[in-house]
């Protein structure tokens, strides 16, 4: 029987397809809690400590809603200039003396791997929230999540993922989740922005099909879904650069009139200008829906990873 007791959240790969069910079928039950007005105390006596390394509003906002709707309690760094990082402590220190305030830790951090030195230095359960340009495993789980809602089921489905495939962490661990899925995938970037070839041959070699493109009209007329992304201004070193690459895909209403019947859009947000605020009216633009799943998604996470669920 799959569990997550006392597990770490690093990675979206460290998933068993039966370990992902359960999260989904958690998450369900604790949705319709939540619908039907209930008030929880699952996670009553419980503290969870957020911290945020970098900027963030709807992961920090919503892992601590989570916590909330389940009746535990919130400690939270908001801004690394108010924590003692800004004196020069390392990472490694910080979560030694954290995990002596809270029972579980949810890191979000500029450097790729940041998460697996938090968890190497702590017996409480951490959560990675976003490690540079690495992964971000809880978004990819509510991606999946709001998959299941808007199409029933992942399997069958071409997905193409547009913008920043290069830094985006988002990408990267949706990616690496879907393939415990029947799905073929479009990769729609500019040159500079390529998903990096080793994603691209891991999936390959799984026998996954995966088409490279920089025309979004021709991602739009094959896809089931649609995840736009921000070019990141943050990963880049030359803001000409930037300023370069920032408006290369934008999705307008016009556009979506050759796009498969039917076809989701989702986002992950912040939205810069990669979609136009007119095509927030399309039915099938889900994003705003996608960011509110962020809270049945992390509270069964929490749950699950203290053995509450």
């Amino acid at each position: 029987m799959a569990t997550l007791r006392n597990q770490d959240i690093l990675r979206a790969d460290q998933f068993s397809k039966e370990e992902v069910v359960l999260i989904m079928d958690t998450a369900r039950a604790f949705e319709q809690d939540l619908q039907a007005g209930k008030v929880l105390d699952t996670m009553s006596g419980q503290v969870l400590a957020t911290l945020f390394f970098e900027p963030s509003t709807r992961t920090r906002l919503s892992f601590e809603s989570a916590m909330l709707r389940l009746g535990g309690g919130v400690v939270t760094v908001a801004n690394p200039k108010t924590s003692s990082a800004a004196k020069g402590e390392s990472l490694h220190d910080t979560i030694r003396t954290v995990e002596g305030y809270a029972d579980l830790i949810v890191l979000r951090h500029p450097q790729i791997g940041a998460a697996e030195q938090a968890a190497a230095a702590t017996d409480k359960p951490v959560l990675n929230a976003g490690d540079g340009a690495g992964q971000h495993p809880t978004q990819s789980l509510l991606d999946l999540y709001t998959i299941e809602k808007e199409k029933k089921t992942a399997d069958g489905l071409t997905i193409s993922l547009a913008g920043d495939l290069k830094n985006g962490r988002t990408v990267h661990s949706l990616v690496d989740l879907l393939t415990l899925f029947d799905v073929k995938f479009y990769f729609v970037a500019p040159p500079a922005l390529r998903m990096p070839q080793a994603i691209v041959a891991k999936l390959k070699n799984k026998g996954i099909k995966v088409t490279e493109a920089e025309s979004l009209e021709e991602a739009l007329a094959a896809s089931d879904v649609l995840y736009m992304t921000r070019i990141q201004r943050e990963r880049f070193k030359d803001p000409s650069e930037y300023d370069r690459l920032k408006d290369t895909y934008v999705l307008t209403k016009a556009m979506l009139a050759g796009a498969k019947e039917g076809m989701t859009v989702m986002h992950p947000l912040p939205r810069v200008n990669e979609i136009a605020t007119e095509v927030d009216s399309y039915a099938g633009a889900a994003y705003f829906r996608q960011a509110a799943n962020g809270i049945p998604i992390r509270m069964a996470l929490l749950a699950l990873v203290t053995g509450r669920a």
